[in-house]
């Protein structure tokens, strides 16, 4: 059998496949600990999940509009407004089987064979294997430490051609966790609406925040703007809600009807259940919102201190997300316990070996300088996981 070249020309989730095989060293009793997967390790709040359960007592079980029920489609129009001075209409508004189908239903919707797509490096995984499906070419901007890992417009410029059609703008970012500042995105709007360049904006973690960093949602910037801006956002990561499978894009209307159209071919609609919990999550108590995040900024002080303190690593404090993007370049061209470290796929795989923690290298977001650390798991496997860590670096000839 012979597969197409789409299939071949991609690879697995770099992020899912070290949890992978992370798990099966668990299986086989080994005691591994994770800092993979970008997943809140709270339960969905109470008031959700109820609302998800009565759902399924009620009999709401049934296939619903493609673009999702209008009770959460005005959800998302009330809470854009509400946080973000946004002004949407539900026929504006997508939801999907999560905030990466949303982007994969952008990216059909716009792209065309030979398309560039602009993302500015570090970017989340499944952004250039995304753009490569739909018959674009990922055109990848390494950005700087220095500059907080954020895209110059000097940058964009120098990589901008006739065949430019969109970019990424992440931020809160994963893997570094770096937020824009306002004049930041007001900078790089300025260069890509007059060139009629659609932003996808993806905007999961917009609630992830510390010390005082502030969201803009790009969209926000003016009606030219939103006009050019595809807002990408999700319940998975504000209400640890990863596994409901929601997310949603708000859109130009034609854009969101084309999105609309290519879902109803591929998924008939979202799950119910889940859509009404959204509902729930968005339009009710938002105290575990804030309670969370309490519990993930203490993490990060924890992490990044003890990261800090690991002979050939060091990093940055994130402004938002739940990432710690750590510096492993002086690691490079050493050996530790007979194995040479040339990279940091090399590094992420004598840690699992050696140190029995999971990691994700730097080379699967763009930066192979870098390993990332998820601080969505416990203070204790945080304090276990970096002193081994710790105990193997320090061996470095």
């Amino acid at each position: 059998m012979q597969l197409a070249a789409r299939a071949r020309n991609i690879g697995a989730s770099p992020t899912l496949a070290m949890n992978a095989r992370a798990k099966e060293m668990v299986q086989q009793g080994i005691d591994v600990l994770s800092f993979t997967v970008g997943e809140p390790d709270f339960d969905t709040p109470i008031h959700i999940a109820e609302t998800g359960i009565e759902a399924i007592k009620d009999g709401f079980t049934r296939y619903t509009p493609a673009a999702g029920i209008p009770e959460l489609k005005e959800a998302i129009c009330t809470k854009l407004k509400r946080d973000n001075n946004l002004e949407y209409e539900p026929s504006d508004v997508v939801v999907s089987n999560g905030a990466k189908h949303s982007i994969y239903n952008a990216l059909q919707a716009l792209i065309e064979d030979g398309d560039e797509v602009i993302i500015p490096a570090p970017y989340w995984v499944s952004y250039t294997e995304m753009v490569k499906l739909n018959g674009g070419i990922p055109i990848v901007i390494p950005t700087m430490a220095d500059n907080g890992f954020k895209l110059t417009p000097e940058q964009l410029e120098e990589k901008l051609t006739d065949r430019t059609k969109a970019i990424f703008i992440n931020s809160p970012n994963n893997p570094t966790g770096a937020v824009y500042a306002k004049k930041e995105l007001e900078s790089l709007a300025s260069i890509l609406v007059p060139r009629g360049i659609v932003i996808i904006a993806d905007e999961v973690y917009e609630k992830l925040l510390y010390d005082g960093a502030v969201f803009t949602s790009v969209a926000s910037l003016g009606p030219d703007v939103k006009e050019h801006t595809v807002t990408i956002n999700g319940v998975s990561k504000t209400y640890a809600m990863t596994g409901w499978r929601i997310g949603y894009a708000a859109a130009p209307r034609a854009l969101a009807r084309a999105m609309a159209n290519i879902q109803s071919h591929a998924t008939s609609s979202p799950n119910s259940i889940a859509q009404l919990a959204a509902t729930a999550a968005l339009t009710g108590d938002q105290a575990p919102v804030q309670k969370m995040l309490a519990e993930f900024a203490r993490r990060r002080e924890l992490m990044v201190t003890k990261i800090n303190t690991i002979p050939g690593m060091s990093c940055r404090k994130p402004e938002g997300a739940f990432y710690v993007f750590a510096d492993v370049a002086d690691l490079f061209g050493r050996t530790i316990r007979g194995q040479q470290i040339n990279n940091s796929t090399d590094l992420a795989e004598l840690l699992l070996s050696e140190a029995h923690v999971a990691l994700v290298p730097g080379a699967a977001f763009g930066l192979d300088e870098f390993i990332r650390f998820s601080y969505a798991t416990s203070t204790d496997v945080i304090e276990r996981g970096l002193a081994r860590v710790k105990n193997v670096l320090a061996e470095a000839q």
